[in-house]
């Protein structure tokens, strides 16, 4: 093709491209010029620096020699003199480039399939970056598009402006697809990479069940219904709650529809995955009871440091409670975040039976007492040896069947039990190396000194040096399970803030920080209130 081709044909050729591929018409004409660009270098020396114009409304094409000005040419090809230069152009300065333009050329075949390859990659780069730019903002939305093709499991649908692929885990189990079948998913990612744009869609993302809510349900489009959390085990069950902003408004009613009919449209798209919709609760205990219906709760106890929580079912109700392979209180704790521990009344009553007689034994070798003694005591609500040493001791004497006498005997007996440990636990620590300046953080016992010997931590830098976690333990949340790792006073009746406190005291008396630095977040809390409250009161005075 000689470069004095048709002009008109030239544009043309650029609308219908940049039309076919969506694409910007500008794009594709810079392409046209790369290629003429490439293919004058082969003619004239790919070291001639060549810059090849198209003016995008006459089509007309020009082609010049790019020379740079210099005092001294080294290379007549890329330089020029500055004399010839100011012949050319008087203001011409060491630096600029001078223009030289070249006569048409005709292609040879060579060059002619070169110029096609740099058209066809710079329209496929120009291609790429529309799919990207036009795709990454739709993360998050539903998208509907044709099944092209079906590869080892994985569709690669049709999205008429790209392509995008379903992995076979992220389609539900025992659906399958052919060529040409309408698909409906939802895009989780878009990643930018070497062989272009990859989009992935999910029909397993708990995201793609609340748009299709959302898409169902006008209340929870408007933001009068919200969907708070969702659990899902694709092509099985799935828990979802709702909570409505209006409290006129039933947020299960609206979602299940009149006679079912917007739960159902969801269930069909979902190949049958059965829903149960649960009223979201501010309050734990009441939303965790609610998201393992249909299974009634006879009792809850929650921990609320582990996030975990112990129900008590009917015996009865206890295959109902877990579900088909745990399936009910797996989607549960997905869907609370909670870890849920399910118990029979049976087997608590027997549990509670267990540590009544633990504590009876504690208290008779602690306190060498016989077991009626024992078991008033642990009947009581006493749990531990220090509580009945260092409780008062009218409490003790107003036990049924105690007296003063009784009860000074026993706080006695305790707190000989309590000093003996002592001894043992100040022999012990002396014995790990653990030095004595530890014992002054406001908190610290024994018990924690030797725990903290044990751990390999025997300094107040060691002990300074630590984190919270390290001594109370931590919790990691991973696939929809909870995995509590213990801390050096996990043992202990330490909560996080103790920890905190006595970790922020060492590094106070070791000097890591002062009193000032704890105080200036608080002065400028302080100070921001003042100012609030000032604000305040001079809009009452201007009102």
């Amino acid at each position: 093709m000689a470069v004095s081709a048709n002009r008109l044909e030239l544009l043309q050729i650029a609308d219908a491209v940049a039309r076919e591929k969506a694409i910007d018409r500008e794009i594709v004409i810079t392409a046209m010029a790369d290629a003429i660009q490439k293919a004058a270098r082969s003619r004239y020396g790919s070291e001639s620096n060549i810059r090849a114009d198209i003016n995008p409304k006459t089509g007309e094409i020009k082609l010049q020699r790019l020379l740079e000005v210099v005092e001294q040419v080294d290379d007549y090809s890329t330089q020029i003199a500055i004399e010839l230069a100011r012949d050319r152009n008087p203001d011409a300065q060491f630096g600029d480039f001078i223009a030289e333009p070249l006569p048409p050329m005709d292609f040879g075949r060579i060059a002619a399939q070169s110029a096609k390859q740099v058209i066809v990659q710079k329209v496929r780069e120009a291609e790429r970056d529309r799919q990207y730019e036009e795709f990454k903002d739709r993360v998050g939305e539903i998208i509907n598009g044709t099944v092209k093709r079906v590869e080892y499991g994985n569709v690669i649908v049709d999205l008429g402006r790209g392509e995008a692929i379903i992995r076979r885990d992220e389609l539900i189990p025992r659906e399958s697809f052919r060529y040409g079948d309408r698909v409906r998913a939802f895009v989780y990612d878009v990643r930018r990479e070497q062989r272009g744009p990859q989009i992935f869609l999910s029909r397993t993302h708990p995201q793609f069940m609340v748009k299709l809510f959302t898409m169902e349900v006008p209340e929870i489009y408007d933001g009068i219904i919200e969907i708070k959390s969702v659990a899902r085990d694709p092509g099985s069950r799935a828990k979802i709650a709702v909570i409505s902003n209006d409290s006129s408004i039933d947020p299960v009613g609206a979602c299940v529809g009149m006679r079912g009919s917007r739960v159902q449209a969801v269930v069909g798209e979902l190949q049958g995955e059965k829903i149960d919709i649960i009223p979201w609760s501010y309050d734990p205990a009441s939303f965790i009871v609610n998201a393992l219906q249909p299974a009634e709760v006879a009792k809850v106890v929650l921990d609320e440091d582990a996030e975990r929580i112990e129900v008590v079912v009917p015996d009865d109700q206890l295959s109902l409670a877990i579900g088909r392979r745990g399936q009910n209180v797996r989607l549960a704790s997905q869907l609370t975040g909670w870890d849920i521990d399910i118990l029979t009344e049976q087997e608590e009553s027997e549990r509670r039976q267990k540590e009544f007689n633990d504590r009876t034994e504690l208290f008779m070798n602690a306190l060498n007492v016989d077991e009626m003694v024992g078991q008033v005591l642990a009947s009581e609500g006493f749990s531990q040896v220090e509580e009945v040493a260092y409780v008062d001791q009218d409490e003790i004497a107003s036990i049924e069947g105690f007296d003063e006498e009784t009860a000074e005997e026993i706080q006695s007996r305790a707190r000989e039990y309590l000093d003996a440990l002592e001894a043992e636990l100040e022999e012990k620590r002396i014995e790990l190396g653990v030095e004595d300046d530890l014992r002054t953080i406001p908190g610290m016992t024994t018990g924690m000194l030797v725990a903290l010997g044990e751990e390999g931590m025997k300094t107040m830098d060691d002990f300074a040096g630590c984190a919270a976690d390290d001594l109370v333990g931590w919790v990691e949340r991973k696939d929809g399970e909870t995995k509590k790792f213990d801390g050096t006073f996990s043992s202990m009746d330490v909560s996080r803030a103790d920890a905190e406190q006595m970790i922020v005291a060492a590094r106070l008396a070791l000097g890591w920080i002062t009193e000032e630095d704890l105080a200036e977040p608080e002065a400028e809390e302080v100070e921001g209130e003042g100012e609030a409250v000032a604000e305040e009161q001079e809009a009452g005075a201007s009102a």
